[in-house]
């Protein structure tokens, strides 16, 4: 691997994280490398835009260009071009949120979010990553994932955002397992107090676990039992035609299935 290269992307991953604004030293520290050669970095880094020097501080941040290529790869991502639609007609028959998400290392990034039909102010999470165990997107690709993966993700230590998160990994194994058995996953405020999740995996081409569309909501009505019902109906229903507009109808039987 070439290592400028390296170091570039562990400067913007150290940006990205919990301290947005950091400066030369911070960063030579953190990457490895002397304040003269960070210094060559962050200016070239800043030359196309990936990073912006704060004036008054002195710290570096992320940069705008990152905002253009985030948004050419959601645009040219092919599950969320045809999830539109779907996505749509399914906010519409549930009256409730709909993400579409992509299991990308031990996150799900959230690669389309249809806000709840209404007039209710809802933050749009287009780009947002979450941890795997604490989606219902992310239990649903992980439970039709192939088994060395689902190993390896259970092997190492799941990620907790609300009390409610689920850590264990036996608990987690048997969560998806109850997902593969009925054909979607469910998140009971996981990832923030107060809400829920419904999802069901997508299949591409190949027969394999592309993502997953879901439903999140308040958990007294998402998971009330006849709403709950209607609306696991409803996502996996969705998750099947997805499937066939991604191929997936040569696995007809694994489709079915759930």
């Amino acid at each position: 691997m070439v290592e400028s290269v390296k170091r570039a992307v562990r400067i913007i991953k150290e940006l990205t994280g919990a301290s947005p604004r950091l400066g030369v030293t911070e960063l030579a520290d953190r990457v490895g490398v002397s304040k003269s050669a960070m210094h060559g970095l962050l200016r070239t880094l800043e030359s196309d835009g990936l990073v912006v020097q704060d004036q008054e501080s002195g710290k570096y941040r992320l940069g705008p260009a990152l905002v253009t290529f985030g948004n050419a790869y959601l645009d040219t991502h092919e599950l969320r071009t045809r999830a539109l639609t779907w996505s749509n007609l399914l906010a519409t028959r549930t009256d409730e949120a709909v993400w579409v998400g992509v299991l990308v290392h031990d996150d799900v990034l959230v690669i389309h979010h249809v806000c709840r039909p209404g007039n209710v102010a809802q933050p749009l999470e287009t780009g947002a990553t979450l941890p795997w165990n604490t989606t219902a997107l992310g239990k649903a690709i992980v439970a039709f994932s192939p088994e060395e993966l689902r190993t390896s993700l259970l092997s190492r230590p799941p990620a907790a955002l609300t009390g409610h998160s689920v850590t264990e990994p036996e608990v987690l194994e048997a969560q998806l397992a109850q997902a593969r058995e009925v054909g979607y996953a469910v998140e009971k405020q996981e990832a923030t107090l107060g809400d829920a999740g419904i999802a069901a995996p997508i299949f591409d081409r190949t027969g394999c676990a592309a993502g997953a569309i879901g439903l999140v909501g308040p958990v007294e009505r998402l998971l009330d039992e006849r709403h709950r019902q209607g609306c696991s109906i409803a996502t996996r229903e969705t998750a099947r035609s997805l499937s066939r507009e991604l191929g997936a109808h040569r696995f007809g039987n694994r489709i079915a299935s759930f």
